[in-house]
């Protein structure tokens, strides 16, 4: 009993350590991707990451296939515990992946085999894949490989076009005027280079259009054209201006 415990406690090392190591190499391609998908411009480098990852898997089913994995394929995993609400315990072991043990999430995390729909279309595209003939396959193989290299070239094209436009530029380009902004202040502000249009009568026209409502409404409506200067409304008061010869009646 004490051998078969020593086994499992190896065995479940093993595992961790391969495991562990599968998960800092896909942590290092996600980040890789998030962080550096603007200057990964080597596509060998970039497969390279990705047999790093499938080295670890390759070893981590060794292990499990080897004559110390027996002992683990021998035993079943069965959940002690099911419930809706979130384990603290749970998502600490898990670095923060599981929150919850539950009904619905059970059959995803202890499945041993792939999804049935999943494994069903595997083998589609593996039947598929075998009854291909191989002068049908290299076919196919060189005419993705013509795809490649054309949208390839396009991309070159660009970039070599774009990394020229931006070292032939001198620098920032100026995208305003300090001239124009100081003629718009002043004009704004003090109405330095502003005429008035003269309308008819030689009365001076700001060029305001006023709606016919509120023109009606307004005093100003009832000026003429050559009334006066403008500015300036005739009184609606009448005046009665008398000689300064008169005597006045209180003197």
């Amino acid at each position: 009993m004490q051998r078969e415990e020593k086994q499992m406690d190896m065995l479940l090392e093993a595992v961790l350590n391969r495991l562990n190591d599968l998960k800092h190499s896909i942590g290092a391609m996600i980040h890789r991707l998030e962080s550096e998908y603007e200057t990964i411009n080597n596509w060998p480098t970039f497969l390279d990451n990705f047999a790093l990852i499938s080295s670890h898997l390759t070893g981590l089913s060794k292990i499990l296939s080897s004559e110390i994995g027996t002992p683990l394929r021998n035993l079943t995993v069965l959940p002690l515990l099911l419930t809706p609400e979130r384990d603290e315990a749970l998502l600490q072991l898990t670095e923060g992946r599981i929150p919850v043990f539950s009904h619905d999430l059970v059959p995803d995390y202890l499945r041993t085999k792939p999804d049935p729909g999943a494994e069903s279309r595997m083998a589609a595209h593996e039947a598929k894949a075998n009854n291909l003939l191989s002068d049908t396959a290299a076919k196919q193989v060189a005419q993705y490989n013509k795809v490649i290299s054309h949208v390839w070239d396009i991309v070159s094209k660009a970039k070599e076009e774009w990394d020229t436009e931006a070292s032939s530029r001198p620098g920032i380009q100026q995208t305003s005027s300090l001239a124009d902004t100081q003629a718009l202040v002043a004009a704004v502000g003090l109405g330095n280079g502003l005429t008035l249009p003269v309308g008819p009568g030689g009365v001076p026209n700001a060029g305001i259009m006023i709606p016919p409502a509120i023109r009606q409404a307004s005093p100003m409506s009832a000026v003429s054209p050559g009334a006066g200067p403008l500015g300036k409304m005739p009184s609606g008061i009448k005046t009665n201006i008398k000689s300064a010869n008169q005597v006045h009646p209180y003197r």
